[in-house]
């Protein structure tokens, strides 16, 4: 699953790629989101026409081992094969958006030593990523990126990747009936590039 990814464009830059179909390109108030976000961390999603910051991943509420409330736990990754689930189901449905990212991460390598690999699209500085979101009690809005079987790229790292939606898809991605939106899930089909690093994976924050 995807729990890393770049976005090093600035909004101006962001607003500009999805200017085609954006209605009003002002950034929500809520300061500047790293280039590199993880899950929890604040990022830039379209959605209802414009750019807006929200939080990487729906707050999933969790109790300690006497019952104690614990800090929510950001679920960051929404599996294709779920999305009908009570979980994701009315996202999915009514509030999808589009993720802009420059480059997604995967782990890589023996156990206690993975480092970080970066995927792109080929030629593709920015691409948008399938995403949904709603509005917490905890985090205000949230957002969270849709998974689904790795392509022939990934799949030596991860048996699952980022669901990457083609230019001509974005309408039908944000405004489609969910049975059209759901097809649109698919592998990304083109050419890919591969960054390794040495960068490790744990620790990485």
């Amino acid at each position: 699953m995807c729990n890393l990814y770049k976005m090093s464009k600035s909004q101006d830059e962001v607003a500009h790629f999805f200017d085609a179909i954006a209605q009003d390109m002002s950034v929500a108030p809520g300061g500047n989101a790293p280039e590199e976000i993880y899950p929890g961390y604040p990022g830039m999603v379209l959605a209802e026409g414009k750019l807006q910051q929200m939080v990487w991943g729906f707050p999933l509420q969790r109790k300690g081992a006497k019952g104690q409330p614990l800090k929510p736990k950001p679920v960051n990754n929404a599996r294709k094969d779920k999305l009908k689930s009570p979980f994701w189901r009315l996202s999915f449905e009514n509030r999808r958006c589009l993720i802009p990212v420059s480059a997604f991460a995967e782990a890589e390598g023996a156990k206690g030593a993975k480092t970080r690999t970066w995927f792109s699209p080929e030629g593709a500085p920015l691409f948008a990523i399938a995403g949904f979101w709603r509005d917490t009690s905890e985090w205000d809005r949230a957002y969270t990126m849709v998974m689904t079987d790795a392509n022939d790229t990934v799949r030596p790292v991860h048996d699952r990747m980022p669901v990457i939606i083609a230019q001509n898809d974005w309408q039908a991605w944000l405004k489609a009936e969910p049975s059209d939106a759901w097809d649109l899930c698919q592998p990304f089909a083109g050419p890919m590039v591969v960054e390794r690093s040495n960068t490790p994976w744990a620790g990485r924050r």
